[in-house]
C-alpha cells in the first residue's frame, strides 16, 4: 500500500491537518510547503481537508540540490558547504518558500529516510525542520529518528513539520 494511502487514514494526522486548516484560515494565515524527503507529503496531506485552498498557497517538491536552488533560491554555497540535510539548507528552504509564495507561514524538510544514504555524521533518520514567518522569524529542529524505515520516517517527519505550524498557528 503506498505511504499516501496509509497517511490519509491516519486519523491522527487528518484530525490534526483539518484543525490546522481550520485555524490558519480563521488567522487569515496562508502556508507554503518546502519538502524534500517527504517528496510533497505534507501539501498533499494539507489539501486533502476541503477548503484548505484558503489556506494553502503553495508547494515546493524540492528534491535535488537543482531543485532547491532554482525553485527556493537555496544558495549552492549553503549546499556545498553543510549538504543538503543540515540546518543552514532547512532554513534556507523555509525563507525561499515564504520569497517564493504569497504564504505567512512556511515549513521545510530534508533529511534522509534510507534505506542507503546515510553515514556516520548524518545516518539515515536525521531530518531538519524549519519554520519561517513573513515577518522574518525562523525556528529550526532537528530530529533524529534512526533507522525506521522509509515510511516511518517519512510519517515521523510529517507528524514534526505538522507540530511546527500548529504551534505558531495555536501560539504556543
Amino acid at each position: 500500500m503506498p505511504i499516501s494511502d496509509t497517511l490519509f487514514n491516519d486519523d491522527n494526522l487528518v484530525r490534526r491537518a483539518h484543525a490546522l486548516i481550520a485555524t490558519c484560515a480563521g488567522l487569515g494565515l496562508r502556508i507554503a510547503t518546502a519538502e524534500s524527503c517527504t517528496g510533497g507529503l505534507l501539501a498533499g496531506l494539507l489539501t486533502e481537508v476541503p477548503g484548505s485552498s484558503s489556506v494553502v498557497d503553495r508547494g515546493f517538491v524540492t528534491y535535488s540540490n537543482e531543485a532547491k536552488q532554482d525553485m527556493l533560491g537555496v544558495d549552492p554555497d549553503l549546499l556545498s558547504l553543510y549538504g543538503a540535510v543540515s540546518a543552514p539548507v532547512a532554513r534556507a528552504m523555509a525563507e525561499g518558500a515564504i520569497a517564493h509564495s504569497r504564504a505567512e507561514l512556511s515549513v521545510s524538510i530534508t533529511g534522509i529516510a534510507g534505506p542507503g544514504g546515510g553515514r556516520a555524521e548524518k545516518p539515515v533518520g536525521l531530518v531538519h525542520f524549519a519554520r519561517a514567518e513573513r515577518n522574518g522569524q525562523t525556528q529550526l529542529e532537528e530530529r533524529r529518528f534512526g533507522d525506521l524505515g522509509r515510511a516511518a520516517v517519512r510519517r515521523a517527519a510529517l507528524d514534526v513539520a505538522l507540530g511546527l505550524l500548529e504551534a505558531r498557528a495555536t501560539g504556543r
